[in-house]
């Protein structure tokens, strides 16, 4: 069985940005000095990256469990190795900095998602096939985002990137149908990761917790792909939930049993992830044994977080599962493995 982290990251750096058309729009490091205090769990808490006049925090979310070169693939060996002592056979990349709205202005997103894109393509060719990633389209312009999608496709990308909310819209509007298609042909999931997709959003919900920032926009997202039955339209895609943990399931699977209930519909229960083609990373910090009693074991998959340092950052989680004697060893290899190649297409 080959163990499959569905949730790892890459640490943008300035790397990230040659592969511009135009330099003069790279992201910037800036140095500003507030009120955090520099710790080795924490990362460089004055380092910032300016984007078009605003400045979003570089270092704040780093794992202290990782070294630089490897979360920024400075040196790939050292990532494959690390993945080695990890007993990872397979990591799917996520981005760092592009889990946030980043700019209003089409263009300039467009330029960096191109450019974040060739960079994990660059990646992929020095992994020997372990480092996959999802491929980040540049949504406002539809014609663009497809020929990224097949770029990725030709890269070693193995899903496409989605935000719970993404500028004004819900990624259940018809807008983003041509993408939906394209993807069901090149056989890409659609992944929709802890993401905030719209700046005012960010910007609100910063005042509070990360829940509103970063978990509520995909488990949302999750309750309107159900009602709107939008899987139905797209019968051979498949869709991801990464780094919101499954915890919420049983939760917003109550929630929408009954109101299939007062429509007079036939709620399909434990099947409903498989009915719709749906995969949730899970944490095993979640109550699983409840989880897969609620929704069955067909479609949870794990991640590590790998690079990062937040309540979804778990470095050892795949060792964590094999030793939990509360999931049966038919489960364990489903979530570490054949479910993860299931969603991905591996």
């Amino acid at each position: 069985m080959r163990v499959i982290d569905a949730d790892a990251h890459v640490v943008e750096s300035e790397r990230t940005w040659e592969f511009l058309d135009e330099a003069g729009l790279a992201p910037r490091v800036m140095v500003l000095k507030d009120h955090y205090q520099e710790s080795p769990a924490r990362g460089s808490s004055d380092e910032y990256w300016m984007i078009n006049g605003r400045v979003f925090a570089k270092g704040r979310n780093i794992g202290h469990d990782t070294s630089r070169e490897s979360r920024e693939m400075e040196d790939v060996k050292a990532r494959l190795a690390h993945m080695d002592k990890l007993q990872v056979d397979v990591q799917v990349l996520y981005p760092s900095l592009f889990l946030r709205a980043l700019t209003v202005l089409p263009h300039v997103y467009t330029a960096l998602c191109k450019s974040y894109n060739r960079w994990l393509a660059e990646i992929w060719k020095q992994g020997d096939g372990r480092l996959r990633w999802v491929v980040i389209p540049p949504l406002e312009y539809i014609d663009k985002a497809l020929e990224e999608l097949h770029f990725g496709k030709e890269n070693g990308a193995c899903g496409v990137f989605i935000r719970g909310v993404e500028g004004d819209k819900l990624p259940i509007d018809p807008h983003f149908f041509p993408i939906y298609e394209e993807a069901s042909k090149l056989d890409m999931p659609i992944c929709v990761h802890a993401s905030a997709g719209n700046l005012e959003m960010f910007d609100l919900f910063g005042r509070g917790s990360s829940l509103g920032q970063f978990k509520f926009g995909p488990i949302n997202l999750f309750g309107s792909l159900i009602t709107s039955e939008l899987p139905k339209k797209f019968p051979d895609l498949r869709w991801g939930f990464i780094e919101v943990s499954a915890e919420w399931l049983p939760y917003v699977m109550n929630h929408l049993e009954i109101g299939y209930q007062k429509r007079d519909k036939r709620w399909p229960g434990a099947h409903l992830l498989s009915a719709n083609r749906i995969y949730v990373a899970c944490q095993t910090t979640d109550d699983l044994p409840y989880i897969l009693e609620h929704v069955g074991d067909h479609n949870i998959v794990l991640g590590t977080d790998y690079g990062h340092n937040d309540t979804s950052s778990e470095i050892d989680a795949m060792r964590r599962l094999k030793a939990d004697r509360k999931i049966s060893e038919d489960s364990v290899d489903k979530i570490l493995g054949r479910n993860a190649q299931e969603l991905y297409g591996l």
